[in-house]
């Protein structure tokens, strides 16, 4: 393979292979050298790359004129080094998305196409082809020259004819692709045909060394006659033929080019900033405390109706761009809208449906999606989860307004949650606003949010151009004074500001910020024109990952990595020559620079993110001629265009599907098709018939239940998702499918063991590109024998050993580009040797490790155990580690060196029984999250690894949980301490429980939050506080079972804790005068108390009434409590689970004796189940 470079450098080296002959094709007439060197210095960079390229291209036609067309060499490097793309094109988009990729592969592969093995044996038969092959290679700097200029180049929308060509040659190198990709498909099988017969018969251990029959009937096939490369000489010709009017594309592109501006399109040279600021809110402090007080305002309009009497809403108001979605994003995350029992974030955007609101509310609340298909069936569940409960409800983007039913649809359940319950509504319309002040019948509250000032867009702008630059020096004064001019043109749009920020901090140069500053889509008075700017300076592969985007609907969650898997798939992404990196590893760089540059947004989860409307709509409308979403489902567009390549289809009318037959050079598939009542099925046979050179098929179908057999006309697909519920099985003819790299099932929960056993075709080993799989269960280990084939696949999350050939852990041995593994079943290995045999030491990319023998312990072999886990060593570059049902009584030999384990982030060791002795985990560097769990044997948690006297004990562990150690008697072996004040000093989660030996804990880190100590009955001292930071101010959730810790220093002094849970403790009849003073130290700060599975309590403490900022009391499972003291007026939510049947007469809503004690609470909930 040639290395994928520069243009210039990739054109030396292709031109350096060639023979005398070429070399007289090559020789034309062109300047002298010195000649070339001034015009190189007039138009690019004349750096030393491109002054060593120029002498390469000179050395190669061994004359003093450069062997190549002039024109041609200049358009090179005028091209390379132009920055004039400002006012790029529609097509010129296109060609520079589609184009760049697929042309990168096809001078990859075409480049080492002469050492192909079956073709060097056709080429000693067919000698008369050696002219034609050794052309091919000739033509590829000029074809690469083509693409690169349709790339880069300024194209002008009113010249037709230059459109009409250069999408005759991306339908050119489409086909080419194709060809070059069904010879990859062809070699691929006929290496697996091979290797049948081989182990039929003999095997050798090389194919140099194959039988003279063998090379006989690959030679009498000969070349001409062969149809895949008559194909490939067809698709060439025709490819050569487009490009032959090269010379008049060249000539538009030069007169065109007034002044050129030096630009650098290679990523890998991308500036690296640090994140961007966390304080997006920069101008909407204002606004965010008005929200903020809103909230806070406990009274309601009790004029209004009585079904809404409960309910308040805000409307947030203002144009595209203007930062409605952040500022509430804020709102949302502040630590006082927890007060809320519930809060629900709902995405509405301009497809509305009420159900599928009602089912968004539902998954926030369950953080699963509901099981239910019925309007009736998803409002009674809603209704029965917020039933009397305080819930903070957000709607973002609302654009529905005229059909008023639909929105009382999705109201009506709202209207039993309890009193004070918020809702707030982004929209851009006041009309939108309009509509709920007369749903709810109360008056209309309106937050507008209008430009932000100057000044304010200015310091947002700079926030993003100069994030990550640490203490800017003084001649960025002279940057900041063009920002300020630039903000005046961004019509105070946050989203702008961000956007045009992100395009300014790749370069912090003089001439971008001004080339930036005079382009004349800043002056124009669009929003969009401004962030077309945006996009136009993307580097190319960055351009052809936004432009897919448009493929989804707006506000759509995108999942990072699936949508970087979709970037691989079509081809978006390249190999990197660095071996080590994979192309997962490059997508997800380059979507981390999306993300830098605002076109992304992290949206309420860490792996969710979302593009704004108007990036979206951008997309749209630049793409319009490749991609194309269909979201009516009665009819497609009238005009479709022909250059097609990308259809998403959102039906339930079979006859659209079937017209998805003309559309023959599809790349990537989407369909959502909902019809229970036809035969999907047919339709679906007749697109896999024509749309052949498919790479990415995406099928959502609730009522499908298999794929049919005919997808193995699809040779080219890379990416398959199948969304269905009643999906029983995989077709048998996957397997076929040799360039599949990604499989997804998604919401297949209906299939019982037997069908999830048979889901898989048996011949899966035979997809050895295959780079990831998710279907039930993660069953892929059971589906698949012989999975040590797979050599590509990069997670393998359950891998059950058997004691059956092609089950055994030597199938690891090749696996090497696995990034997450769980091996099941380990006492199946017989021995050292057969567990070294998955040498795990080599997969240089694992990070993740799972190792798991069975629970059955009767006839186990300790020593067995402990050989096995010696001599699975995993690669230093691990990060996550497991063991769980390990018998052996002493640690891994590796795991007591530092080098094998060093860096270590997450550990977790569980019902290893025998286990004594831990490793000296504390001294692990780079250690956050630690979990012993059920290691009855183990005596204390740390010593030294061997030669290290001093450390810091745990220096970066923030979460420690220890559980069921039951001979755990001290923190340290016997003379083992960590240096003073160095203990856990980024501890913040700390949970002890059924330590019965345990008698002290070591000193209390400084920033320790929440602390759980359960079934610790010995325990006696917390330990010194440390003095670093004061702790009490820090700890704000605290579950303990006994009480009498409360009384115990540092606890006893303890005065900001907000949250307190005393449980699962049968002895405790009262609480102490001592513990009833305590309550009264923390009366201002504790917010939240719940009393659990105390069996014994009688009474609780009465100085509860002096706790003034308790919000929440939840009494569950205190059978012998028969009364309540007097409860503080702050509280505002009353929770009395499983108690005494008293507690319900007198306090209950029909008729208690003492319901008027608590009838100002706002919410009661009482319920002896």
């Amino acid at each position: 393979m040639i290395l994928v470079m520069p243009l210039m450098g990739s054109v030396a080296m292709l031109t350096a292979k060639v023979t005398k002959k070429e070399e007289e094709m090559l020789r034309l007439e062109g300047l002298e050298e010195d000649d070339c060197l001034q015009l190189l210095k007039g138009h690019t960079l004349a750096n030393t790359e491109n002054l060593d390229i120029l002498h390469k291209l000179r050395s190669i036609g061994k004359c003093d004129h450069f062997p190549l067309e002039f024109s041609l060499f200049r358009a090179l490097f005028l091209l390379q080094f132009s920055c004039s793309a400002l006012s790029t094109s529609i097509v010129g988009a296109m060609a520079e998305l589609a184009v760049g990729p697929i042309m990168k592969k096809i001078i990859d592969t075409c480049s080492g196409f002469l050492g192909n093995d079956y073709v060097k044996d056709q080429f000693r038969w067919q000698t008369g082809m050696k002219e034609e092959l050794e052309r091919l290679q000739v033509n590829h700097p000029k074809i690469q020259a083509v693409v690169f200029a349709a790339n880069q180049a300024e194209i002008s929308d009113q010249n037709p004819a230059l459109n009409k060509w250069i999408w005759q040659l991306r339908d050119a190198i489409d086909e080419t692709n194709d060809v070059l990709d069904e010879f990859e498909y062809m070699k691929h099988k006929e290496q697996l045909t091979k290797n049948t017969e081989e182990t039929k018969k003999r095997k050798f251990t090389s194919f140099l060394f194959e039988s003279a029959r063998k090379i006989l009937k690959i030679g009498e096939r000969g070349l001409k006659r062969d149809p895949n490369l008559k194909r490939l000489e067809e698709a060439v010709q025709k490819l050569d033929k487009v490009s032959a009017d090269v010379t008049t594309f060249l000539h538009l592109l030069d007169s065109a080019k007034q002044e050129q501006k030096a630009q650098d399109v290679d990523f890998y040279k991308a500036r690296e900033t640090g994140a961007l600021p966390t304080n997006d809110l920069i101008g909407r402090g204002k606004e965010k405390e008005l929200v903020m007080e809103w909230l806070r305002n406990p009274s309601n309009e009790h004029h209004g109706t009585d079904l809404y009497r409960n309910i308040s809403l805000l409307s947030i108001v203002g144009h595209g761009g203007m930062g409605k979605t952040t500022l509430l994003q804020h709102v949302y995350e502040d630590k006082m809208t927890e007060e809320f029992d519930l809060k629900m974030w709902v995405c509405v955007s301009n497809n509305f449906d009420a159900k599928k609101v009602i089912a968004v509310m539902l998954e926030s609340l369950d953080k699963k999606k509901p099981d239910l298909d019925s309007l009736d069936a998803l409002q009674g569940r809603l209704k029965t989860e917020l039933m009397s409960k305080r819930f903070l409800l957000v709607l973002d983007d609302v654009w529905e307004e005229q059909d008023i039913s639909k929105w009382e649809n999705v109201l009506a359940p709202l209207a039993s949650g309890g009193f004070g319950s918020k809702i707030l509504v982004t929209t851009r319309t006041d009309s939108v606003a309009l509509l709920f002040e007369k749903l709810i019948k109360k008056k209309k509250d309106i937050v507008k949010l209008e430009g932000l000032e100057e000044d304010e867009c200015l310091q947002l702008l700079n926030s993003h151009a100069f994030a990550g630059v640490e203490n800017p020096p003084d001649d960025h004064k002279k940057l900041r004074a063009i920002a300020g001019e630039i903000v005046k043109k961004l019509l105070g749009s946050p989203l702008a500001a961000k956007v045009i920020g992100g395009v300014l901090k790749d370069n912090l140069d003089e001439r971008h910020w001004r080339t930036v500053l005079e382009s004349n889509l800043l002056g124009q008075s669009s929003i969009n024109s401004i962030l077309r700017l945006s996009y136009i300076v993307l580097s190319n592969p960055l351009k052809s990952c936004f432009a897919f985007c448009c493929m989804f609907a707006q506000d759509h969650e995108f999942d990072k990595d699936d949508l970087i898997r979709m970037w691989i798939a079509l081809g978006f992404i390249q190999p990197s020559l660095d071996q080590e990196e994979t192309m997962e590893d490059i997508g997800g760089r380059y979507f981390d620079v999306l993300v830098k540059k605002s076109f992304f947004e992290n949206y309420l989860d860490i792996a969710c993110y979302k593009m704004h409307d108007l990036l979206h709509e951008l997309a749209q409308s630049v793409f319009i001629q490749e991609y194309l979403r269909v979201e009516d489902s009665t009819k497609l567009p009238s005009k479709i265009p022909e250059t097609l390549r990308h259809l998403s289809i959102q039906t339930t009318n079979l006859s659209i599907l079937k017209k998805i037959e003309k559309f023959k050079h599809l790349h990537s598939l989407f369909l959502f098709y909902e019809d229970p009542n036809q035969d999907l099925c047919s339709a679906i046979i007749e697109i896999f018939k024509v749309s052949r050179s498919l790479r990415l098929l995406y099928v959502f179908a609730q009522d499908l239940e298999m794929i049919p057999e005919e997808i193995e006309k699809l040779i080219h697909l890379r990416y398959i998702k199948i969304y269905g519920p009643n999906m029983k099985r995989l077709p048998r003819s996957l397997n076929n499918l040799y360039h599949l790299q990604y499989i997804i099932c998604d919401g297949v929960w209906r299939l019982n063991q037997p069908q999830v056993h048979d889901f898989l075709p048996s011949d899966m080993n035979n997809l050895s590109n295959l780079h990831y799989v998710k279907w039930p269960m993660n069953y892929i280990s059971v589906s698949i024998c012989g999975i040590g084939k797979l050599t590509s696949l990069q997670k393998l999350e359950m891998f059950d050993l058997r004691d059956v050939s092609g089950y055994r852990i030597g199938e690891l041995e090749n696996m090497n580009d696995l990034c997450i593994l769980q091996i099941n079943c380990l006492e199946i290995v017989k021995d050292a040797e057969e567990a070294c045999s998955a040498k795990l030491c080599a997969k240089r990319r694992l990070t993740d490790l799972t190792l798991h023998w069975s629970w059955n312990t009767d006839s186990r072999n300790i020593n067995l155990d402990e050989n096995v886990l010696d001599n699975l060593q995993p690669p230093k570059c691990l990060r996550k580690l497991i063991i769980e049902c390990y018998m052996g009584a002493r640690s891994a030999i590796w795991m007591n060196n530092i080098n094998p384990i060093f860096n270590l982030e997450k550990i977790c060791l569980s019902n290893c029984l025998e286990w004594e002795t831990l490793p000296p985990f504390g001294q692990l560097p780079f250690l956050k999250y630690l979990s012993l769990s059920n290691l009855p044997k183990v005596k204390w948690l740390e010593s030294k690894f061997n030669g290290n006297d001093k450390y810091r004990a745990f220096p970066l562990l923030e979460e420690l949980y220890i559980r069921g150690l039951e001979a755990l008697e001290d923190w340290f072996e016997a003379g083992v301490a960590a240096e003073d004040g160095c203990l856990f000093p980024c501890l913040i989660e700390l949970e002890i429980d059924k330590c019965p030996k345990l008698k002290e804990l070591p000193s209390l880190p400084p920033k320790l939050k929440s602390l759980t100590i359960k079934n610790c009955p010995k325990l006696i001292s917390l330990g010194e506080m440390q003095t670093t930071n004061n702790c009490h101010l820090i700890l704000s959730n605290l579950s303990i079972t006994d009480p009498s810790l409360l009384l115990m220093e540092p606890l006893r002094s303890i005065a900001s804790l907000k949250e307190l849970t005393i449980m699962d403790n049968d002895e405790v009849v009262s609480f102490p005068n001592e513990a009833e003073q305590w309550f009264l130290k923390v009366s201002s700060s504790l917010s939240h108390l719940d009393f659990s599975s105390m069996k014994s309590l009688e009474s609780l403490p009465s100085s509860l009434e002096s706790l003034s900022s308790l919000y929440t009391l939840c009494i569950n499972n205190v059978p012998m409590l028969r009364e309540l003291p007097n409860l503080p007026p702050s509280l505002q939510s009353l929770y009395i689970l499983r108690c005494h049947p008293e507690l319900k007469e007198r306090y209950g809503e029909d008729g208690g004796s003492d319901r008027h004690k608590i009838a100002y609470i706002p919410q009661i909930y009482i319920d002896l189940l």
